[in-house]
Formats: C-alpha cells, structure tokens, sequence
C-alpha cells in the first residue's frame, strides 16, 4: 500500500479512486511583505536578524542572504535566520528585487 493511500482503512463507496478529490490547494505564490528583525534572545547574547514571509524555496533565500551578508544562518519552520545584524542590507537587496521589506521590533 502506498503512502498515498495509507491513511484509508475501509470505504463502502464502490466508486473510490485513490487520490481522486484529496488534492491539496496551491500555496498562494504572491509576494507579500517582507518583516526584519533583530533578536539576542535565548542565544547567549548573539544577534540574529531573522526575515519573515519570503515566499519560495526558502533555503535558495537562505543561501542568497548568507553570501550577501558574509555570516551563517538557517531556515526554522517559516523564517531565516541570519547570524548578525543584517537588516538594512537585506532591505536594500530586497528593494533591488522590488520586494518590500519593513522594520519590525527593535
């Protein structure tokens, strides 16, 4: 049984077709606003810049930022993290793509 299917122990309905109507809605590819913020939390002191609401492959975002920046980072659940503090020029290389980014937090 594939993994597909996995998840149907039993149907009385002679017309089931495996897969049929459990397609799941595109994500919306639009891009929206970018947020930046700074963040020493929990991180013994180190800055982090970390950069919400990228839509794509988020670690081609990640590879990108990191070369622009010269520092480390990594992906955690929807976000980038940056290790440093990067904000205004990650905006400026968003406004280049004509995305708009914006300041949050302190």
């Amino acid at each position: 049984m594939s993994k597909q299917n996995s998840k149907i122990v039993y149907s009385t309905d002679p017309n089931w077709k495996a897969g049929v109507g459990e397609a799941k809605p595109a994500k919306n590819i639009r891009q929206g606003t970018v947020y930046l913020r700074r963040e020493s939390k929990g991180r013994g002191g180190k800055t982090v810049t970390i950069v919400e609401g990228l839509v794509g492959d988020l670690k081609q975002w990640k590879k990108d930022l990191q070369k622009l920046c010269g520092s480390g980072g990594t992906v955690k659940g929807e976000m980038v993290e940056i290790q440093g503090d990067h904000r205004q020029r990650i905006a400026d290389f968003l406004g280049k793509k004509n995305i708009k980014s914006k300041f949050a937090g302190g």
